[in-house]
């Protein structure tokens, strides 16, 4: 089918929709639905690098309908399928359980569909099996999981057998999702296996797999709705692992901004000196179950407790040269029961290189021999033997799985102490955090990129069909420069901008009350936000507000009155679904309810209407300065000759600002009023920026005086 074909196909499949749902086109739908298509339809073209698109769509824009409608007609046509990833799983369920079923009753595209999950989410036959028969294969699991498992065969029989009884009727799938209802997670987690404990082919239960049949069914269908975390483990895995080969498929990632950091986390290691070197130590007695039945000799295992002996004196002579920093270096950090410190520029010593050198070649040589193992164990599995045994082998490749993934990562995090960065790259970030527990401590040890840009060239730009970046805020003061450095965007990609349809300065207040007090004066500022509250709002106000700090948000609360008081809804004290249903629940009751919240309520909370006629801001969402990450960069940009502040601090808090001042208008009709307790936004010269590429709210500036 011919480009012109498609697009006539999309056109006459938007104007079915707009007729058959009653919606008002929209010209930044229609744009967007363009931009997508012409950009995608470069795929066809070899002299034409991967097509890449970012798309900024203000609220309200359809831009859930505009992607699938572009993509979907065009993706059929080329062979490729499309893969969804959104950032929560409420956007996730929005797009399968109401975007594209209104899309294929609404018109007369056709494509099939499905949800794509971690193992996690899927239970393992064989660890059901095992659980449900006893004999030493428990044994082998119990070791897996802790003692506390045999436990589950009183507490969880009856659960583990119905759930049995209807997968092998076919009533359930094994997804736990799906189960009739919610499954502990003491209950579920020792039924399920990661990457690292499943032996794949080689199991008994393999063609009956939950997982397999779910990712099977992934390259039957059109359309896969994935999440960010899910997309970047299959890339990380070299892609094509749980999801569909890259080369074959168009990825749109709606909530974008979270991809950068998603990445990031993605890619980052952790480890702590204590916690490993006890399960070091306790490594030689879990692996003596491969000697007692025989699968390792006895000089065999003879190897790997030396190499673990001298991983277990190398942990103690680490950790005093760890806790030596915390106590000569005055940058330390402290919060609640934590110190922690971050190494300049990500630079550690010469002494940690070298202590770290030694873990590397220690943790090597014990993945090595486990390896070794795991191999010839999986090689006895092919000689058939027993049910009992069978089973047996099958839990100990799982054992020996997720310890040679912990291996891995302690071997990971220690190389990255081990190497000095690259001159020409940005550094990764280090940092130790020394946490007190009553009459214990340990020391964990981090290493995070601190630019996504490099694993996301390498891993999705580099490898996949085509892809669409989308979201309400991708850019930050009027440009894409943020998201180009943190995202490691090629230069091919291509930029649009498309306008919110809401009439800003007709449907919201943005106001900057004068307060005479900076927030750098906590407390002066905290009493003067709770002065103002009950004059910004009326006790039947359904509003947000949204703190950047717990503790301003906690002492606001202490100095508000009780009639005050019995309105709020605090994040602590719910969890983010019970407490948007309670707020609802009050304003349907025609009562007040006002939430208070941090920075996981200033996006993806959808208030429309009554629920949600102000939002009050208690000051400009700058980052947290002592996050390692944030700090790293910063410094690695000052190097850079730029200056931090004005390159990444002011553009994220004015994206956050944005995003935050967007919970008041959520459809066409909403009205209300946004409150900012920071007059930094009118007397900074980096504040007027902000202001600037606020959305065109009607302002009022120092209307009202809250000062004393």
């Amino acid at each position: 089918m011919s480009i012109e074909s498609i697009k006539k196909q999309i056109q006459f499949a938007y104007r079915q929709l707009i007729k058959s749902q009653s919606l008002i086109p929209r010209y930044g739908q229609r744009q967007m639905i363009a931009q997508i298509t012409n950009e995608l339809s470069k795929v066809q073209n070899p002299e034409v690098d991967t097509p890449i698109c970012v798309i900024e769509a203000g609220t309200g824009t359809g831009k859930t309908l505009a992607y699938l409608l572009a993509s979907l007609p065009l993706a059929k046509s080329y062979g490729y399928k499309v893969v969804i990833s959104t950032a929560t799983i409420a956007l996730q369920e929005q797009v399968v359980f109401k975007d594209i079923p209104e899309i294929l009753s609404g018109s007369e595209i056709s494509f099939s569909y499905t949800i794509a999950k971690g193992r996690k989410r899927y239970l393992c036959l064989s660890k059901l099996h095992i659980l449900l028969s006893g004999q030493d294969s428990l044994m082998a699991l119990a070791d897996l999981h802790g003692e506390s498992i045999t436990g589950l065969l009183t507490t969880e029989t009856e659960l583990y057998e119905s759930m049995l009884s209807k997968l092998e009727s076919g009533v359930w799938q094994g997804d736990r999702d799906e189960w009739e209802k919610p499954v502990p997670d003491k209950a579920w987690v020792p039924l399920t296996a990661d990457r690292f404990q499943c032996t794949g082919q080689k199991c008994s239960h393999f063609h009956d797999c939950c997982f397999y049949r779910a990712r099977d069914a992934l390259d039957n269908v059109d359309c896969i709705v994935s999440n960010h975390d899910l997309v970047l483990t299959d890339l990380a895995m070299g892609g094509g692992s749980i999801l569909p080969e890259p080369g074959k498929c168009f990825y749109i990632f709606d909530e974008a901004h979270h991809l950068p950091i998603k990445s990031n986390n993605h890619f980052a290691e952790i480890s702590n000196i204590k916690g490993t070197q006890n399960w070091i130590e306790g490594l030689g007695k879990e692996l003596s179950q491969l000697k007692r039945h025989e699968f390792i000799t006895e000089k065999e295992y003879a190897i790997i407790v030396g190499t673990l002996d001298q991983l277990a004196v190398h942990f103690k002579s680490t950790m005093p040269v760890l806790e030596q920093i915390f106590d000569t270096e005055e940058s330390n950090e402290s919060y609640e029961n934590k110190i922690q410190h971050t190494f300049l520029g990500g630079a550690v010593s010469e002494e940690i290189n070298k202590l770290a050198e030694i873990f590397v070649a220690h943790f090597k040589r014990l993945i090595t021999q486990l390896t070794n193992i795991d191999e010839n164990l999986k090689s006895l599995l092919d000689e058939r033997p027993l049910l009992e045994r069978k089973q047996l082998m099958e839990n100990l490749c799982s054992i020996l799985g997720e310890t040679i993934e912990r291996a891995d990562s302690n071997r990971s995090l220690w190389e990255s102490y081990a190497k000095a960065d690259s001159e020409d790259k940005p550094p990764n970030a280090r940092w130790l955090i020394l946490a007190e527990y009553e009459d214990n401590f340990d020391i964990s040890l981090y290493s995070s990129p601190i630019l996504a840009a490099d694993n996301l060239r390498e891993c999705l730009w580099g490898t996949c069909a085509g892809a669409v970046l989308t979201s309400a805020t991708l850019s930050a003061l009027g440009n894409f420069e943020m998201l180009k450095l943190k995202a490691g965007l090629p230069s091919q990609t291509t930029y649009l901008r498309i306008a919110s349809p809401f009439d800003f300065q007709k449907s919201a207040v943005f106001s900057v009350p004068k307060l005479g007090c900076e927030p750098s004066d906590s407390e002066n500022h905290t009493k003067l936000i709770a002065k103002a509250i009950p004059k910004v709002l009326t006790v039947t106000d359904g509003a947000l507000v949204l703190f950047s700090s717990r503790r301003q948000m906690q002492d606001v609360m202490l100095c508000l009155s009780t009639r005050w008081n019995d309105l709020i809804l605090c994040q602590d004290d719910y969890t983010k679904f019970e407490l948007l249903k309670y707020h609802r629940q009050r304003i349907d009751q025609g009562k007040g309810s006002i939430i208070f919240g941090l920075a996981s309520f200033a996006e993806g909370v959808d208030l429309p209407g009554r629920y949600c006629e102000n939002v009050l801001i208690a000051k400009i969402p700058f980052s947290i300065p002592n996050d390692p990450v944030e700090i790293t960069l910063a410094h690695w940009i000052e190097r850079q000759g730029h200056n931090p502040f004005m390159t990444l601090s002011v553009p994220d808090a004015a994206l956050k600002l944005v995003q935050a001042s967007g919970r008041l208008l959520r459809n066409e009709s909403d009205k209300g009023r946004i409150t900012l307790f920071d007059e930094r936004i009118i007397n900074r010269r980096y504040g007027n920026i902000m202001l600037n590429s606020l959305p065109p709210y009607r302002r009022e500036i120092f209307s009202e005086d809250f000062s004393d």
